[in-house]
Formats: structure tokens, C-alpha cells, sequence
């Protein structure tokens, strides 16, 4: 039953959001063309999560630690942001009739029992909160124990991809701009908030790669593993898969958060310069211009060489004669 809840979990995702899109749009009377991108966007980051945890992704990832680092990473990098982008929420709540959502959306809001639920919450969606959430939760999940766990139990197995995907998701809603949060953060701490994390998985990268034996049991005692590769070198293509792959997603999305800033500046500088010019025109001209109100000192001087200055009698030379 276990390894079929992934999927059931994403029909049932794509059932209430097609469910709540078609509802939107009975009531606005037309096709929404940027809702329709947004789902085909949602209905992508569904699709990895299928191919990530159903299927030969996962029946490898079980015997071969680097393709373990594939299924993170798709879920991590690809559907978490895709899911981010796609903002199903409304459409998904759209789902349920209105005589469900008010009541529960009261008590959720305003009951004091769901207040635990509701600071974790608040905190988590903030910038700080999701980049620790994101960081921690992938340092857990390498831990010894914790990986071992995940890979002997089907429960935890989905608890730990399930933890990567909500919090995958926090992390990108702030990336993309996707979240209320995220209109308070600019193109800068963006840069800053995006390249940390990679600082993170780099720095896990590293520490699997020039591991001097093999960290997890489980690979460890398999008797025979697809290629014929020791454990040791399994664990250091995974660290080499984590650190090339893991970041080319990450440095994609870091590119296009400095274009967009550098697009942004030229922008405003742009629009300043118009103000200035618009201002300058209605105003007349600058304060480093004076204003002429007669003639120059030069033009003074000129006319006083040329033109005898005018006496009330005949003129006389310095010693008096005329």
C-alpha cells in the first residue's frame, strides 16, 4: 500500500485541482490564460514526483546510492519549484463546496486549537524560517540514522520525501516570488538567500565525496549492486551527482534573479532620467544657467571702447587746451 500512496496522492492532487479550476472558471464565464500556465505548471512538478518515486527511480534508488541523489534532487529541484510556480493553493481549496471551507477556514484562522499549528507555520513561511527549514531538513536526512531508517522502512521513506517537498516548496515559494512573503524580498536578499543554500549542498556534497569508507549500512551490506561499483565509489558518484546536478538548477535560478535585478535598476534609473528631463522642461532652465537681463559684461566693455562716453561740453586734453 505504501508504495502506491505516491501515486494515489498525485491523482488526488490533480483530480481536486482540475476540480477547482473548472469551478474558477464557470464563475468567471471565459478560459483564465494565466491560471491555465500556472496548472500546466502544477501538473508538471506532479509528473516529477510520479517519476521520481514510482517506478524504476525508485526500485534503483534502493540499491544504488547516486540514483538515491537523483530522486532528492527531482523532488527538490524540479518539483518544489515547478509546484512553487504553479501556486495551487486556491485552486485546490476551490475544490471543496463553500460550506466546508468557511468553517474550517474560521477555526483554522481563529481556534485556539490550532494555534500550534498556526506559528510553525507563520515562521517557516518567513525568509529565515524557510532557509533553515530547507537547510536542516537536507542535513537530517543524510544523517546515519535517519537515512538508514528511510531506506529500511516505507513509512519513513515517504516522511522523508514528503519533508523535502513541503519544505522544498516553502523555500521556493520565496525564491519565485510566489508568496505574499516574497513581495517584501528583494531581488538582493533573493541572490543572497538562493546562493547560502547552495553553500549548504556543496558543503555535503564534499564531506560524501572524501568519505574514507562507505556512511550508510544499508548499501553497504547489499550483496550485489547494478554495475558491479563498491559501495565507495557508489557514495562518491552520489556526491558527485549531488554537487554538478544539485547546482545547475540553483545557478539557473541564481542567473536569472541577477538579470531580473539588473533589468529592475536600469528600469528605475530609466524612469528617474524621464522625471528629471520632464521636471527640467516645466521648470525652464537649470539653476546653473543665469538668466540674461541685459547685455554682457563683454558686450559693456566692448560698447565703452567704442563709444565715447557723453559730456555736457567740448572735450579737453590733460593739460587743458581743447
Amino acid at each position: 500500500m505504501v508504495d502506491y500512496l505516491p501515486a494515489v496522492l498525485v491523482v488526488v492532487a490533480f483530480a481536486l485541482h482540475l476540480a477547482g479550476e473548472r469551478r474558477a472558471a464557470a464563475r468567471a464565464g471565459r478560459p483564465r490564460g494565466p491560471a491555465r500556465r500556472r496548472a500546466l505548471t502544477f501538473y508538471a512538478g506532479l509528473l516529477t514526483i510520479l517519476v521520481a518515486l514510482t517506478g524504476p527511480v525508485d526500485t534503483l534508488a534502493g540499491q544504488l546510492f547516486w540514483v538515491q541523489m537523483i530522486q532528492r534532487l527531482l523532488v527538490l529541484t524540479v518539483a518544489a519549484p515547478l509546484i512553487a510556480l504553479g501556486r495551487p493553493w486556491m485552486s485546490l481549496w476551490r475544490s471543496f463546496p463553500l460550506w466546508v471551507r468557511r468553517p474550517v477556514t474560521r477555526a483554522v484562522a481563529l481556534s485556539r486549537f490550532w494555534a500550534p499549528v498556526r506559528w510553525p507555520f507563520r515562521a517557516v513561511a518567513g525568509p529565515p524560517g524557510a532557509w533553515l527549514a530547507f537547510s536542516l531538513n537536507l542535513l537530517f536526512w543524510h544523517l546515519r540514522g535517519p537515512f538508514d531508517l528511510a531506506l529500511r522502512n516505507s513509512w519513513m521513506h515517504l516522511l522523508e520525501y514528503a519533508a523535502f517537498l513541503l519544505f522544498g516548496i516553502f523555500f521556493w515559494t520565496l525564491v519565485t516570488g510566489s508568496s505574499r512573503a516574497a513581495s517584501r524580498f528583494s531581488h538582493a536578499r533573493r541572490i543572497g538567500y538562493l546562493g547560502t543554500a547552495m553553500v549548504t549542498n556543496v558543503g555535503l556534497s564534499i564531506f560524501l565525496a572524501f568519505a574514507q569508507h562507505p556512511l550508510y549500512a544499508p548499501y553497504v551490506e547489499l550483496a550485489h549492486r547494478p554495475g558491479g561499483i563498491s559501495a565507495l565509489a557508489d557514495q562518491q558518484i552520489g556526491a558527485g551527482v549531488m554537487w554538478a546536478a544539485g547546482d545547475v538548477p540553483l545557478a539557473i535560478v541564481l542567473a536569472l534573479l541577477v538579470h531580473q535585478w539588473l533589468t529592475a535598476h536600469e528600469a528605475t534609473m530609466t524612469r528617474l532620467g524621464s522625471l528629471l528631463d520632464a521636471t527640467t522642461t516645466a521648470t525652464g532652465p537649470s539653476l546653473g544657467t543665469a538668466p540674461e537681463v541685459g547685455p554682457s559684461l563683454a558686450q559693456a566693455a566692448g560698447q565703452s571702447r567704442e563709444t565715447p562716453p557723453a559730456t555736457n561740453g567740448p572735450v579737453r586734453r590733460w593739460d587743458g587746451s581743447p
